[in-house]
């Protein structure tokens, strides 16, 4: 029979090891090949100072994500952007993303945009996603950040 204090560091010895595996597995990155990548070009046009500070990011989080009837490209998100509200921003991703997945997650969207009416329904707001072409096929990727980012933190 263990004493109470071996048994405690058998245990504690077998949480070390596992979370050493799991640190190990963690820093073996995946290696990405970007050589097929084609990304649009920059915008020639500037943009003054004054004007871009205008646009109000924050940092959002999802509370729910559904698909909206009827529509084969929108999702309905209900977000946490920090005031107390519920925000709803329309997104025309679901090709890319299925609603469940999206849930709990943070994101970036611009919060000053003019509410606009999609399949009745008023989106107020924008998500950013970052797009591009891979051999002919166009892929987006929704900006997440850490979740220690609190909802309606401002982004600069």
């Amino acid at each position: 029979m263990k004493s109470q204090g071996a048994a405690k560091n058998e245990a504690n010895n077998a949480a070390q090891s596992s979370a050493g595996a799991e640190k190990a597995a963690a820093e073996v990155k995946e290696v990405i090949d970007f050589s097929k990548v084609e990304i649009e070009p920059l915008f020639e046009d500037l943009v003054d100072f004054e004007t871009f500070s205008k646009s109000d990011f924050r940092a959002v989080k999802v509370k729910e994500c559904v698909a909206v009837p009827k529509s084969k490209k929108l999702l309905q998100f209900t977000l946490d952007d920090g005031t107390g509200e519920d925000r709803t921003i329309l997104s025309g991703i679901h090709a890319y993303y299925e609603p469940e997945e999206l849930v709990g997650k943070t994101c970036i969207a611009i919060v000053n945009l003019p509410p606009r009416a999609m399949m009745g329904i008023d989106s107020c707001g924008m998500l950013l996603s970052a797009v591009h072409t891979e051999e002919g096929e166009e892929k987006l990727h929704l900006l997440m950040v850490d979740d220690h980012i609190p909802a309606g933190a401002k982004l600069y």
